[in-house]
Formats: C-alpha cells, structure tokens, sequence
C-alpha cells in the first residue's frame, strides 16, 4: 500500500480545452475528431514500456503515482469515457455518474496490482474507446453529454478531454514517442547491430556518390550513427567521421569497438564538434530523421544547415506515406515511432530550411515499404 495518502486532484482540468498544457504540450485546437481512435492507440506503448520496466512500483515520491499506478488509472479512464461516449451516443444530454479517481486508486489498491495484467487491460481498454471514437462521424461529434458540477462536453471535447488525460499521464511517468523509441534502440542495440550487417545496395549508391563528391578528407557529421556501419563505410572512402546517436545503447557499443563517440539529440543538443569547431562538409542522416515529428523536423534541418559550409551535402532517408505511427518489426522488437512524409512536403522542408535538393529518389525496402532518399546541398 501506498507510504502516504495521494492528494486529491479537485482541479477543473476543462481549461486544457481552451488553452495549451504547459506541462505537457497538448493543444486540444490541433486534435481533430477523426484522428483520436489513432491518437489513443499510440498512447499505449509508453504504458506498455514503463510497466515492463524494473522500477515501475516505484513512486518518484511519497505524495506521486508510481508508473505502475498511473496505469491502472489510465486503463480506468479508457474504460470509463468509453461508457460516457456511449451514454452521449445513445442518449439525449445525459448526466454523467460521479467518479472519483482517488477513491478508486485506493479501493483497487493500484499499487499492488501485477504490471504483467494491467498491461493487456490498459491496451484493450484503449482499443475498446478508440473503436467506439471510430464509429462516430458527421454531426455525432456535436451530441452532448453533461459532468455534476455543470461542465458540458460534445463527443469531440470529451475525446480531446479524454486524450490530454491520457497524455499528460505519459509525461508524468517521462514517457512519449521519442523516449519510447529511444528505450527500444538502448535495449535492442546489440540485435539491431548483428541484423543490418549489409548495407543495401541502394545505400550504398548515395554513400559513394557523397564521398566521391566531398572528396578525400572532408568531415562528415553522422546523426543516427546506430552500431556504426555505415560510419566504417565512410571512412573507407576517405571521409572523416563523427559518429552521433541519440541511443546511449548505440553510442555504448561504438565505444566498446573503440570509436569518438558522442550522444546527441539534434533538435536541442550543440551540433559543433567540440576537436573541430569549423562547420562540417556534410552530413550522413540514414534512416533515423525519420522518427523525428513531423513538427520538429523543420528545426531539425534548419540546425543542420547551420553546423554545415555552404555547398557541404546532406544525405537524409525518410518512409514515405502519411501520418505517423508505431511499428514492432525487424531487429527490434519494442515499440518505435514512425513518422512518414511525402515528396513535396518533405521538399518544402528541405528548401525552407536552407536546403536544395539535388536528388530524391524513391527506393523499396526489404519488407516492401516506401523510401525517400535525398541529397541536398547546403544553400550559400
């Protein structure tokens, strides 16, 4: 049981309806109807990751939920908004039964339940809510449903309501897509190394291409340099390497083989080679730009362009479709994050962020999915 007693939450959270959470980030303006059954169901990997981890009973502090505890709640709250849609589906305005999140956490006594049960009832639950978001269109978005205390929600502002719940729980125990993502390499490092020994031979063009055009000697800046493959590939051709990750794992097993390396986010981390201040000739981006959101991209490049000389060379290599979702396949088995673009957006991108494209080129992969190779050079 817990050491002591949680505070009550008695805030009127309906706010976040109206304005940007400071906290964690969800802006309920960008949430469109349609897209909540898919924005629910990629909330629940961070769940899964966090309840599989040792520490998950674990409470940051006497007076906060352990992981754990914020699960079971989340599972509650799938299930109860669940049953509140159908009450506004079903009937005219209806009232909304009272339900106290602090009451049940105890009378469940969250924090002695079984991480490996809460798990598949939190993923079931979010799939049970998310198919019922997926039966409602056209004007049953704008049926109504009422709370004790007064506050009316459509379908639609219940289900943004209900989903920064949920997201906001995701930043409370330090999980979200990139994290996620992130915890999947670290833990899969070795795996993924002894999987993508070969590089494909499409890979292989544009590695040649870019060293032939750069020349014997230039600095190249690796981002997503994984276990190293094609940071060896590079140096073969005569390039000079600085390998980067945002994977500890990764950067753990280039160390390990004996190579500089450095772990580094590119959207907030300095880019400046702290042994070569001077801008770098290019930039090697294979496959790993693309877990990057969609937003964030834009910032991602615009940093690039300002780490490299004019004229330097980018390689960059993106899955091309729409949206973004999660994905459990090949030589890693957690969760990742994917985000897809297409040709034109991504060449918007690339110009508004002081890249020319040179080069893009679509390529199929092993498992017959889409690609984006590109090659740009840094604009004067």
């Amino acid at each position: 049981m817990a050491r002591v007693p949680i505070e009550p939450d008695t805030k009127d959270w309906t706010w976040v309806l109206r304005e940007r959470c400071p906290d964690c980030g969800f802006d309920a303006s960008a949430v469109e109807p349609g897209e909540l059954p898919a924005l629910i169901r990629d909330t629940v990997p961070g769940f899964l990751v966090a309840l599989a981890g040792e520490d998950c009973r674990v409470r940051p502090a006497d007076n906060v939920w352990s992981p754990l505890e914020y699960s079971c709640h989340v599972r509650d709250v799938h299930v109860l908004f669940d049953q509140r849609l159908r009450l506004i589906l079903g009937e005219d305005d209806p009232l909304f039964a009272n339900w106290d999140q602090d009451e049940t956490a105890v009378a469940e006594d969250y924090s002695a339940q079984d991480p490996q049960v809460v798990g598949p009832s939190l993923a079931l639950a979010a799939e049970a809510v998310a198919a019922t978001y997926a039966g409602i269109a056209g004007e049953r978005w704008d049926r109504t449903g009422r709370r004790s205390d007064g506050s009316v929600f459509t379908a639609a502002t219940l289900g943004a309501y209900h989903l920064h719940d949920v997201v906001h729980h995701l930043h409370d125990i330090g999980q979200d897509p990139r994290s996620t993502t992130v915890a999947s390499y670290d833990v899969a490092a070795a795996d993924y190394r002894d999987g993508t020994v070969t590089m494909p031979d499409s890979v292989r063009r544009v590695l040649d291409h870019l060293a032939a055009t750069l020349g014997a000697g230039a600095r190249v800046l690796e981002i997503g340099s994984g276990p190293g493959r094609d940071a060896a590939a590079l140096e073969e051709a005569g390039l000079r390497v600085r390998r980067t990750d945002v994977s500890r794992g990764f950067v753990a097993l280039l160390r390990e083989a004996g190579h500089a390396a450095d772990v580094v986010d590119p959207l907030t981390d300095d880019l400046t080679d702290p042994d070569d201040p001077t801008p770098y000739d290019g930039v090697w981006a294979n496959a790993c730009l693309l877990h990057v959101a969609r937003a964030d991209l834009p910032t991602v490049l615009r940093r690039l362009a300002a780490a490299t000389r004019p004229g330097g060379l980018l390689h960059m290599s993106l899955k091309e479709g729409d949206g973004a979702r999660w994905s459990t396949h090949g030589n890693v088995s957690g969760p990742r994050y994917f985000t897809f673009w297409r040709e034109e957006p991504l060449r918007s991108v690339l110009d508004g962020a002081g890249w020319d494209v040179l080069d893009l080129v679509h390529e199929s992969g092993l498992r017959g999915e889409s690609w984006l190779d590109v090659v740009a050079e840094r604009r004067p």
